[in-house]
């Protein structure tokens, strides 16, 4: 058996779907080297890196020599994504180590697998890692790509290739139920779908099976059959890890000898829960995700991703990726009420969080209840956010793809949202009404097609013709939170619909991009930067004409002072994409006083509460011109505001803006003396799309005796446990606050 796969690349499986793009093992000619790719290296996107190539049991490299745009468009296609931007030689991404596996390479573009573009030789080079190839990939993927692993399957002397595996439900009336948790097992092999016969069968082999399916345990409790016996331990996160047992005794009418067809019983996670309703078949009992005291997932695009996070001494931190790998990343998974994990990610590949790392160098058996209770090293030595660890988890079929679709669009990310809803009986497609349609129903409707993050919403679509009898609209006044797993979760009008613009060229429509970014301010350097100054009113009128004093201020004489409290923001890019504003350039304002252009109307919004939640001073950031002020270490800045320069937040870059420039202050005035909470929430109005807007906003304690102020228990949302955040009264996260 091969050894645990390395973290950081993207696993594939021999038991693959017919929607596959890439040409699976045993389509390739017998001769050609079954190899399997990554992409690594250091300060990289998800989609960038150090080729990599596992051949023969080991890591290697390619070399640049010949390399061309051709061969990088096989390496892209082979690892999922749509086409390669560029190639990069001499070893940008760092050296590798190992074999040098591929030199002076001759690709047409067209190959199904490197392994089948001419070359030297597998393995014969005379580079250096020195001239290690890296690659830049589109940020979308093949629409439906899974990919292929060759695991061996134990047996000596036997090729078995079993194509796919399903539960298959006994009583036809079970099959209407969603999901499907029980039902005979049945493997395709030869274009035919068996049952596996359930002598040798044990309940460690359906724990494997349930997790398959995105179901975290199995309950306790069996044609034609497949010819061998399944052994498993339990812990592997896919039938394909498990061991074939020797070929099963069948009788001369081909029935099992001794046995029946195995049967397993799954037990849902509480999301996916099901019971039966007044009509028939079954239907969800609860769309909202359970309360998690201990773990969590952050930043990923849809159900059962993301960056894992825990709860420690009421703060959540991440987990380092030392170690990291699938058994780990499946006991995650079923903590939260999934099945096994797909894929165990490292170097911060869903997004970098902020705050403590909290576990390194875990290590489980697969049967823990918790991550907690895993092994690992309390000394998070030489860990940081860029080594967070993540996980990709199996989660049950839910055939909520098969109810909405893109029509229309230039790619199968775009287009006009059409719908399939019950109307007279019968269900028809139709189109959802535009208003108030925004960047929180489009990211459900992103999530729900499994196309990652909404780029943009789009409130007409007359540029994308849809097919005409879907003209009409059958969903109006849709209001969605942005965690719902299906736009039919979203608070709606149901049947008495109501849309003034109707459907057809004014209907809602979406745009939808793998990744996305994630502003999150620095909450130290407000507490570290916080002060008050009095200025005089005639030096404050740029800062007046932009609306950044309270409204009391234009009924004071020209010669009077405002009280100002002071403080710098630090606002960290972490996602995985740029943050760019959502105007274009034809469309920024130019302001003369303060001599540059505002890219965003609304982009932070700074304020004090009183304890109980009333606001009793303001200071809105009436806009902000955006560009990277410092980067992390060996990544370059590409926004720069000067000279009506391009504006944004690269991915690991941040946006500083100094206590001493106009705006950066809260107008406290007419504060009295005592106890505040002070309040900052970027990018407020949801008008760019990010990963996670519960990190959005920053909330500290505030103290003022009428002659001085203290900042303190600065803290980003969602960083503190529950309990500690109710300690912060009449507050709500950016989630909700402006909807």
């Amino acid at each position: 058996m091969l050894h645990p796969l390395d973290a950081d690349f993207l696993i594939s499986w021999q038991w693959f779907s017919s929607a596959q793009w890439v040409c699976p093992s045993f389509c390739l000619a017998p001769d050609t080297p079954r190899i399997q790719l990554r992409l690594a290296g250091d300060k990289r996107k998800h989609n960038e890196g150090r080729v990599e190539v596992f051949y023969n049991g080991e890591w290697g490299t390619v070399c640049d020599d010949d390399f061309t745009i051709h061969a990088a468009q096989v390496v892209c296609r082979e690892l999922g994504y749509l086409e390669a931007i560029s190639w990069s030689p001499s070893s940008k991404y760092g050296k590798g180590e190992g074999p040098i596996w591929f030199d002076n390479l001759h690709c047409t573009g067209k190959e199904k697998t490197l392994a089948l573009c001419p070359s030297n030789g597998i393995g014969v080079s005379d580079c250096k890692h020195s001239e290690d190839v890296g690659v830049v990939c589109s940020d979308k993927r093949i629409p439906g790509f899974k990919f292929v692993n060759t695991l061996p399957n134990h047996v000596e002397n036997l090729d078995i290739q079993v194509e796919d595996v399903r539960i298959r439900a006994i009583l036809s009336s079970y099959r209407k139920r969603i999901p499907v948790t029980e039902g005979y097992v049945e493997v395709k092999d030869g274009g035919k779908w068996k049952q596996i016969c359930n002598a040798e069968w044990t309940q460690f082999n359906s724990r494997v099976i349930c997790g398959m399916f995105g179901f975290p345990g199995e309950r306790k409790r069996k044609p034609t059959y497949w010819e061998y016996s399944v052994n498993c331990t339990g812990n592997e996160a896919h039938l394909s890890s498990c061991k074939l047992g020797q070929a099963t005794a069948l009788k001369s009418n081909e029935t099992c000898s001794g046995g029946l067809p195995v049967v397993v019983s799954c037990v849902p996670g509480r999301m996916f829960a099901v019971q039966k309703g007044k009509k028939k078949g079954h239907h969800l009992t609860s769309v909202c995700p359970p309360q998690q005291p201990l773990v969590r997932l952050r930043g990923g695009a849809i159900v059962g991703e993301g960056r894992v996070e825990v709860l420690k001494n009421g703060e959540w931190g991440t987990i380092c990726d030392d170690n990291w790998n699938l058994l780990s990343a499946t006991v995650v998974c079923r903590e939260l009420g999934f099945g096994t994990a797909k894929e165990a990610l490292s170097g911060g590949r869903l997004g970098q969080g902020m705050g403590p790392v909290h576990m390194n160098e875990v290590e489980c058996s697969g049967f823990e209840k918790s991550i907690t209770e895993c092994f690992f090293n309390k000394e998070a030595v030489d860990c940081s956010h860029e080594e967070d660890a993540a996980v990709r988890c199996n989660v049950p079929a839910m055939g909520f793809q098969e109810r909405l679709r893109l029509s229309g669009g230039r790619n199968p990310y775009e287009g006009r949202v059409e719908v399939l809803m019950e109307k007279n009986g019968s269900l028809v497609w139709g189109t959802v009404c535009s208003e108030g349609w925004g960047t929180m129903e489009a990211m459900v409707v992103c999530r729900q097609l499994g196309l990652g993050f909404a780029s943009n919403a789009f409130q007409e679509t007359w540029y994308w013709p849809g097919e005409v009898s879907a003209d009409a609209v059958v969903m109006s006044g849709v209001r969605c939170s942005g965690t719902e797993m299906s736009l039919s979760h979203c608070l709606h009008h149901g049947h008495h619909l109501s849309c003034s613009k109707g459907g057809g060229r004014n209907a809602a429509g979406v745009s939808c991009s793998e990744t996305a970014p994630d502003l999150v301010l620095n909450p130290q350097v407000v507490e570290q930067t916080t002060y008050m100054e009095d200025r005089p009113m005639f030096m404050l009128q740029c800062a007046y004409e932009e609306n950044c004093l309270s409204s009391t201020s234009s009924q004071v004489p020209a010669n009077s002072y405002r009280r100002l409290l002071r403080f710098s923001s630090q606002i960290h890019n972490n996602g995985q994409s740029d943050f760019r504003p959502k105007a274009g350039r034809h469309s920024w304002v130019w302001h003369d006083c303060h001599r540059h252009y505002h890219s965003m109307e609304v982009f932070t919004i700074y304020d004090l509460f009183s304890l109980n939640g009333t606001k009793v001073a303001e200071g809105h950031k009436a806009s902000f011109c955006l560009e990277d002020s410092e980067c992390d270490e060996g990544i370059e800045k590409r926004y720069e505001c000067a000279n009506f320069g391009e504006q944004g937040i690269t991915v690991g870059c941040w946006d500083t803006y100094r206590h001493d420039i106009d705006c950066q202050w809260i107008d406290i005035t007419e504060l009295k003396p005592g106890d505040y909470i002070f309040q900052i929430i970027i990018n407020p109005n949801y008008e760019v799309p990010e990963s996670d807007y519960s990190n959005n906003i920053m909330k500290c304690r505030c103290r003022y005796d009428g002659h001085r102020v203290w900042m303190y228990s600065c803290h980003n949302g969602g960083s503190l446990s529950t309990e500690t955040e109710q300690t912060f009264p009449g507050l709500l996260n950016n989630q909700v606050t402006h909807r």
